[in-house]
């Protein structure tokens, strides 16, 4: 069995009841790992120091952590870690509640001065948006712009379209759900009342039905038992009446953690740990999860267990077949019912106007029903064809050509069409989405078994070819696992690179960063680089080493030319969007912070004297690149220099993407070429990409 990497939204139900224990809590400060982990660091007057995870990557949790467990924080926090910091330090939290029933939570943050929301979306490619008091997004770690919904800075927050909330149906509800389903009760339950598969086998079996049994042949028995079966799990997760289990397998590894008991892990011959609450329970269940996730791997001489690997691909194959065949037929039969409303105008309408007009002159619903009833033994049509009066939903329920249509009655008939019109292009617009997501399972099944031919036409001692292979000739990006070197120098905290000819220049990336360095670093025999345009960091590329003797020597033109194009990218030509700029080249002793008389010169700006080399028309481009060689990092730079010291790279130009949004494109492509993704995690983040990117939009060239 696979372990849970997701949490489902039955967890969420349960966690957002003991989340809302720490109410009050006050905010110290939050801290962003790569780009998709969040960890905010509050205090609670009586529980002392809380640790809120947030993870919306390859695996999305939610749970307070022990402190022990967590992460050292990291270096330099980055823009988004920086903008929650300013907006919730000293913040109280006010609580957290799950939007419908869907896997999204939404936190609450009170302060004086103004009141934040965070969105945390834990489905699809997951995402967090950060909200104002209005609901406008404040920022978000990745940017929507679908047909459907919009998450952008300085948007709206959109939700997604709400589903079907199984925690509240009604009893005619759900048996109305189910007789309109043509397969099986289990695969019902699990798609049309929205409660994924693990919870719809378990309800099953807690509620005696056969989950196997076809819907033709399922009854008001089988459905009164699952309706209860709910309803007692409603109860509970309201309550808080949980008892936390984590499941372990044979091997003692990990593979869920739930709010209670579950009787389909029990049948499996699970094994299961009792926890004191679930936030305890989902803290163990996922620090264990990453523990055994970061065991040594296995030796290139042991055969993977490529089939497992397969039929895992081909199951998933055929469950997103069965999403898309059920797509088809939910819009199918949305559209199906518009056409009806319009096809039955009339009696459509006369139904609609003779409700409406008993609730305006305030008759009970109760009494509406009654009345309608009536009138069906009556034999009038209109009356005949109400087969349910929803009054806490204000809905009621129409056949039509042996189809159930459930009709507002405070709108009219074409927006009650257009309603299930919008709702068949909605589930439609999900089926594409299941389409392109089949495609990519099948890409990656036919890579499976790409690998496994490679592996059985390898019949060399992988051991051997190992130590016989020159670093030079490694292919870095098939590499199963590529060794990490780091080494920490003095001037990464600038902006830096090393030219074509191995010469180290750096620069400033603000004005106390500039004073820096031609106060402390510039040296005589060095060059002092500037662009014309205001804003611009100071470049110098240096003779010799801070701590070495100066020496004079002779600069290639090449080098000149990229420390020009290093000037001029890291400006705010890039800024303005501009592709090309000039700079200009001096020697240290025209550099000096002395202004002429009655002038005044602003923190990290100099006055140059004397004559200036001008590099004219010097393009605003950069790359990005993965060195793997020596020293394992990200370098960017200047194309000419990087693109000769890296494994693989991507060229940046001034564009329309922010510098974060475009650094996690960038890391998404690094990911794409890199077989090695723990290796890729730990060196290339989007930080530490968006760290060698100019100010500014970028966008990546083809």
């Amino acid at each position: 069995m696979d372990p849970k990497r997701e949490l489902t939204s039955v967890d969420l139900a349960a966690l957002v009841t003991e989340l809302n224990r720490y109410e009050g809590a006050k905010v110290d400060k939050a801290y962003l790992y790569g780009d998709d982990l969040l960890r905010f660091r509050m205090r609670d007057f009586d529980r002392g120091r809380v640790e809120l995870i947030l993870e919306v990557g390859d695996v999305k949790r939610a749970h307070v952590a022990d402190p022990e467990r967590v992460p050292d924080a990291p270096g330099r926090p980055p823009n988004f870690a920086m903008m929650l910091r300013n907006r919730l330090s000293g913040a109280d939290f006010a609580g957290v509640e799950q939007f419908e029933f869907d896997r999204i939570l939404v936190f609450e943050f009170e302060r004086g001065d103004e009141n934040t929301r965070i969105v945390v979306e834990l489905f699809g490619q997951g995402n967090v948006a950060v909200l104002d008091e209005t609901g406008e997004v404040v920022q978000s770690l990745e940017t929507v712009r679908l047909k459907s919904r919009t998450v952008a800075p300085g948007s709206q927050y959109e939700f997604p379209s709400s589903r079907l909330n199984p925690l509240t149906v009604s009893y005619d509800a759900l048996a109305r759900r189910m007789e309109d389903s043509d397969t099986d009760v289990v695969r019902t339950l699990a798609t049309q009342l929205n409660l994924g598969g693990l919870y719809a086998e378990e309800l099953c079996t807690r509620a005696g039905v056969e989950k196997t049994i076809p819907i033709e042949e399922a009854g008001d028995d089988e459905y009164r038992a699952l309706h209860d079966a709910i309803e007692d799990l409603r109860t509970r997760l309201r309550s808080g009446d949980f008892d936390p289990r984590v499941y372990t397998d044979d091997d003692g590894a990990v593979v869920d953690a739930t709010p209670f008991p579950l009787e389909e892990h029990e049948r499996k011959g699970l094994d299961s740990e009792a926890y004191d609450t679930f936030n305890d329970a989902l803290d163990e269940y996922f620090y264990r999860l990453e523990l055994e996730g970061d065991e040594p791997e296995e030796t290139g001489r042991e055969r993977p267990d490529f089939e497992a690997e397969i039929e895992k691909k081909k199951r998933i194959i055929d469950q997103q077949e069965g999403a898309i065949e059920g797509f088809e037929e939910q819009a199918d039969a949305e559209r199906r019912r518009a056409e009806l409303l319009y096809a039955n105008y009339d009696l459509v309408d006369e139904v609609l106007s003779t409700v409406r007009e008993a609730r305006e002159n305030s008759v009970p619903w109760d009494e509406i029903r009654e009345t309608l009833a009536a009138g069906a033994e009556q034999g009038i049509p209109a009356a005949e064809a109400v087969v349910d009066v929803d009054g806490a939903e204000g809905t009621v329920t129409i056949e039509l050509d042996d189809t159930e249509v459930e009709v507002n009655v405070d709108t009219g008939v074409e927006k009650n069409a257009d309603r299930l019109y919008t709702e068949a292009k909605r589930v439609e617009e999900k089926k594409e989405g299941a389409l392109a997501a089949i495609e990519n399972t099948r890409e990656e099944l036919e890579a499976v078994k790409q690998r496994r031919e490679e592996w059985e036409a390898d019949d060399q001692d992988e051991d051997e070819a190992e130590e016989e292979t020159e670093p030079e000739d490694r292919d870095w990006l098939e590499m199963e696992s590529i060794p990490i070197r780091t080494s920490e120098q003095w001037y990464e905290r600038f902006r830096w690179f090393h030219t074509s000819d191995g010469f180290l220049v750096i620069g400033g990336r603000n004005a106390d960063q500039n004073e820096e360095i031609v106060t402390k670093y510039l040296n005589k025999h060095d060059l002092f680089f500037h662009t014309q345009a205001h804003g611009g960091p100071v470049t110098v590329v240096k003779a010799t080493g801070p701590s070495e003797p100066s020496e004079a020597v002779e600069f290639p033109e090449s080098t000149k030319q990229e420390a020009a194009q290093f000037a001029v990218s890291y400006s705010s030509i890039w800024k303005e969007g501009r592709y090309a700029g000039e700079a200009y080249m001096v020697t240290p002793d025209q550099v000096s912070k002395t202004p002429e008389s009655g002038e005044y010169i602003e923190k990290g700006s100099f006055v140059i004297r004397g004559d200036r080399t001008y590099f004219r028309d010097v393009a605003a481009e950069v790359a990005i690149g993965i060195q793997c060689e020596g020293v394992t990092q990200v370098l960017g730079g200047p194309p000419s220099a990087i693109e000769e010291q890296v494994e693989t790279s991507i060229r940046v130009q001034p564009g329309r993407y922010a510098q974060n949004d475009a650094a996690k494109m960038l890391y998404r492509e690094f990911r794409e070429r890199f077989t090695d993704q723990k290796f890729l995690r730990k060196v290339a983040t989007p930080d530490k990409i968006q760290e060698f990117l100019p100010p500014g939009g970028s966008e990546l060239v083809e």
